[in-house]
Order: structure tokens, then C-alpha cells, then sequence
């Protein structure tokens, strides 16, 4: 818990997947299905787990297989001897026999790297808590004391963690950002309705931690927290689209102000900032017809599409605008899509949160409109441009000189103003070549390559895209794009909660700010379900 980790490093997804496997572990044992059945028939989601045995080596143990037998051993506390005796437990765990004493000592230290430990403890562990802390009748389950003594002696013992903190820390943070996101939303439903909004919020935070749809989604999580805890799926997608698009938006922003405010008084956080504005798609596989916010990707693919901007840099990454893309497409009478007016609203919502020193956006925003806006809107601007005719000649021109820099003074008139501006030619940062940056500051050769690496800071919001769609949006088919708006937006939220969450952790001690965080988005999703939903 105390080491900083890279939100899409191996490591952070696959305590992600852990997590995930004991919740699966878990919700079986509710209904009653017994300890290896349910072990038995949970996915484990192998992808950042590797085995250290080679395809060629004679050990002829399946690695799921060991795996379930292991997070058994775990969750029971057996001994290798004992479990060496359970031969029943073959089947189920698609193993030929449960291997000798030895060959599972053998397993634990050298087939399974620090990674897969971790990720059978971590998963095995959960289940324990679970199991005690809601009182599931599962008498082979070990003693909760034992795994969280454990843990505990972990926590000491671990010499590089340089920041440790407490479950109820962690809760209580999670708590508090989850206290400050939610409260915006009103659906306008009658205030005499079977469930309140508060409920399909949980639901929904429940579906995009474990992965899943609105039907299957709403079945777990009645089976987890009982048959009345939550509304049915039919019921949720109807209460859904009782949010119009623009109130969503509006929620957001409010609910995004709050979290803000949390962090005002802090000195680590600093201002102005430097944001970044990008598009991003989710997969579309429908009918298009009477489908006007689908946009076309290629020939095949289809997409919808929505904008963000994001905090870069030294500051905690928050996405603090959202604005749907609507294209114009062969299927519907779209007028053609003005970007600069995208990039207008997002940046006049998000300079009502914060000051804004510079955007940093990718080619696809490479217009003089946009330029003209931005400038419009006072901030400044560094944005990698196409290379056309124009710029390839200047390139030449460079390469026969033998210079490596160059810096371009021009100018933008568009009918909405103009402004002086200049081209950057500075070495590519993937190789041999050249780039060319758009920016309307004042910049020297002599600086213009270092001033133009502020660029790589934009790495960030393409790991915050992975993240949001892969932690914490849940899946849907629905091609009602109310609820494909309200899907991603409340994605973006939980992202939000979890990196205020993990700022809040981290302004409570000693050390300098950085982008790491200490809490996985897995632990995070896991806990503000926990505070949404208290333990029966």
C-alpha cells in the first residue's frame, strides 16, 4: 500500500485483477456455493501474471490450476501436507492430482514470481475479510485475525514502502471524495420512487469495478448485498436516461468543483495549470442509422466520441471538463464538426475551476480556428502540427544546413481575431527527424527544444483514457445515448474520486508530490463501494 505505483504499470492492473477475483470468489460464497466451487468457477484474469516455467518444462501442474489451489490454500490456511491430502480438490481446479508437499513448496518459491504471490494473497485475503466481516457461513475459512496480523507484519517488514497508511485512512479519504462527487446528480425522479438516486450511483460503481454489464451487473450486485440492496437492470437503464445530456454535463462540472475544493488549501498543488485537451472513442457495433452521435473511424469501425480536458504535469491529473463529440456522418445531417468550438467550451468550463497557463493538444487539433481561440480565451498553447509541403520544404532546407532547430514567426487571421505565433522545428523525441509545434509564446532557438519537451507531459491523459475505460467504465449495448453518456461521464467521476483520494493520502505526509499513485484504482472502486454500501 505504501509504494507509489504507475496507475497502468503490470503491478497496479494486477492488483486490479485480484481484487476483482476475490469479489467474484466472494459473491458465490453469498449464495451458498461452496469454497472451491466458488474458487473453481471465478475467471482470474491472467494477463499480468506470469509463469515462471517455462513451455518446455517437465512440471505438468496447469498454472490457473495451481493458481485456484493456491488462493485455496490461502483463503483456508492449510498447510502444503494437508492440501497435499485434498486429491477432490483435482477436478474442480482442472489439475490431473493435487502434487506432493514438495512440489507445492517448490511452486510457491519458484514458479511463482513476487507478482503472482502477490496477486493470490491480496485476492485470498479479501475473501477472508469479506467472509468475517459479513458474516458468510464458510466454516473453512481461516481466522481474519491471521490474514490481517499478516498483513500487518508485511507492512513492517517492507523496507522500501516510504509511506504507510491505514485501512480506515484510506476509507475515511475514499469517503470524504465520494461525499463531494456524488451529491450533484438529481435525476428529477418522483421523491416517492422505490429506490433513490444515492442506489444507482452504487450500481453503478459496483458494474464498472467488476467489469460488467447493466443485467449481469445488477444480479451481482443483489446477490452481494441482498435481493432488496439494489435496483433490477430494466429499472436502472430507465432511471438513466431520465438524466438529459446537458443536466449530466452540468452535474459533472458541479460535482468537479467540489472535489476542487477539497484541495485549495494545499500547498502542493500548484497554479496555474497546464492542461491537456484530447478525444477519445468507445466502440460502437450497432445499427447506425438514427444514430447521429456515432462517428465513422474508418471505412469499418464505428465509435462514440468525447472530449476531455485534463490536468497535466506536477498537479493531480483530473479531468475537469467533458463534452460529447457529434460528427457530421454518411448515416445523419450533422453539419460538419468545428472543433475550435469543442475546444471553447471545454476551456471556458475549466477556467471557471482553475487558472490555465498552457493546453497541450495532439494533430487532430491542428487548426487555425482552434489557435485563434485558445489565444482568444488567454492561454497559451503548444500544439504539434501536420507536416504539409510548406513545412517539408523548411525541414530540407534545415537538414542541407545542417541545423537542427529552427523557429518560424507567422501569424492566424480568422474572422474571429488574429495573433502573432510561431513554429517550432525541433528534433523528434521518437526518433530520426523533425517535429513542428504551433505556439503563440515567444520562443527562441536556443530554448525552443527545451520548451517544446513541456509537450511529453501529455503522456499522462492517454494513461488516463486507459484507466477510465478500462477501471471504471462499465459495459453497455444500449444504443441510447443518454446512458452511453451517463456511462462515460460517471467513468470520468470514479477516475476523479480515485486521484483525489490518492492526492489526499499522500498531502497527509512528509514528501514531494508526484504522479505515482498509492492507491490502485481497483482498491479505490472496491472502497467507495464500501462506503456507498455499509456492511449488513
Amino acid at each position: 500500500m505504501g509504494t507509489f505505483l504507475n496507475p497502468l504499470s503490470d503491478r497496479a492492473r494486477r492488483l486490479t485483477d485480484a481484487y476483482r477475483t476475490g469479489i467474484e470468489i466472494t459473491e458465490q460464497l453469498r449464495v451458498g456455493t461452496a469454497l472451491s466451487l466458488s474458487i473453481a468457477g471465478g475467471a482470474i484474469r491472467m494477463e499480468f501474471l506470469d509463469d515462471a516455467y517455462p513451455d518446455w518444462h517437465p512440471a505438468p501442474d496447469s498454472f490457473s490450476g495451481m493458481l485456484r489451489l493456491f488462493i485455496y490454500r490461502e483463503i483456508t490456511g492449510e498447510s502444503y501436507r494437508t492440501v497435499a491430502k485434498y486429491q477432490e480438490l483435482a477436478e474442480p481446479f482442472g489439475l490431473e492430482h493435487i502434487p506432493d508437499e514438495s512440489v507445492l513448496s517448490r511452486t510457491w518459491r519458484n514458479r511463482f514470481n513476487d507478482g503472482v504471490r502477490e496477486f493470490v494473497q491480496i485476492a485470498a485475503h479479501f475473501v477472508v475479510k469479506e467472509v468475517h466481516d459479513r458474516d458468510f457461513s464458510v466454516p473453512a475459512v481461516r481466522a481474519k485475525s491471521e490474514v490481517v496480523d499478516e498483513e500487518s507484519r508485511s507492512t513492517k517488514e517492507d523496507e522500501t514502502a516510504g509511506r504507510e497508511f491505514t485501512d480506515e485512512q484510506i476509507y475515511r479519504t475514499t469517503r470524504l471524495a465520494r461525499d463531494h462527487g456524488f451529491d450533484e446528480f438529481d435525476s428529477g425522479r418522483a421523491a416517492n420512487a422505490t429506490y433513490e438516486d444515492t442506489q444507482f450511483f452504487e450500481l453503478q460503481t459496483f458494474m464498472g469495478m467488476v467489469g460488467c454489464g447493466t443485467p449481469q451487473g445488477a444480479t451481482r450486485f443483489q446477490y452481494r448485498h441482498g435481493r432488496d440492496s439494489g435496483p433490477h437492470g430494466d429499472t436502472h437503464l430507465r432511471a438513466v436516461k431520465q438524466f438529459e445530456p446537458a443536466e449530466l454535463i452540468d452535474g459533472f462540472n458541479v460535482a468537479t468543483d467540489r472535489l476542487l475544493s477539497i484541495i485549495e488549501s494545499e500547498g502542493s498543488f500548484r497554479r496555474p495549470v497546464t492542461a491537456a485537451i484530447d478525444i477519445t472513442t468507445v466502440p460502437y457495433y450497432g445499427d447506425v442509422d438514427g444514430m447521429p452521435m456515432v462517428s465513422g473511424l474508418d471505412q469499418e469501425n464505428r465509435a462514440f466520441k468525447f472530449a476531455t480536458l485534463s490536468i497535466v504535469g506536477l498537479n493531480i491529473p483530473l479531468v475537469l471538463a467533458v463534452e460529447p463529440v457529434r460528427e457530421s456522418s454518411a448515416w445523419d445531417e450533422n453539419p460538419p464538426n468545428q472543433i475550435h468550438r469543442v475546444v471553447r467550451r471545454l476551456v471556458t468550463r475549466a477556467k471557471e475551476l482553475v487558472p490555465i497557463e498552457t493546453v497541450l493538444c495532439d494533430r487532430e487539433f491542428d487548426a487555425q480556428r482552434v489557435y485563434q481561440t485558445l489565444s482568444n480565451l488567454g492561454v497559451n498553447y503548444l500544439i504539434p502540427k501536420r507536416i504539409n509541403s510548406t513545412e517539408q520544404d523548411i525541414i530540407e532546407t534545415m537538414e542541407a544546413d545542417r541545423q537542427a532547430v529552427a523557429v518560424e514567426s507567422t501569424s492566424v487571421h480568422v474572422e474571429a481575431g488574429s495573433h502573432s505565433m510561431q513554429f517550432l522545428y525541433v528534433p523528434s523525441t521518437k526518433g530520426d527527424g523533425t517535429t513542428v509545434f504551433a505556439t503563440n509564446l515567444r520562443v527562441g532557438p536556443d530554448e525552443a527544444e527545451t520548451f517544446c519537451r513541456r509537450y511529453s507531459r501529455r503522456w499522462q491523459i492517454e494513461n488516463e483514457y486507459k484507466s477510465i475505460k478500462g477501471d471504471f467504465l462499465a459495459k453497455t449495448s444500449s444504443k441510447d445515448y443518454r446512458v452511453r453518456l451517463f456511462y462515460f461521464v460517471f467513468a470520468v467521476l470514479l477516475y476523479n474520486i480515485w486521484r483525489l483520494t490518492d492526492f489526499l493520502l499522500k498531502a497527509g505526509v512528509d514528501g514531494e508530490m508526484d504522479y505515482e499513485p498509492v492507491l490502485t484504482a481497483g482498491e479505490c472502486v472496491e472502497l467507495v463501494c464500501s462506503a456507498l454500501i455499509p456492511a449488513d
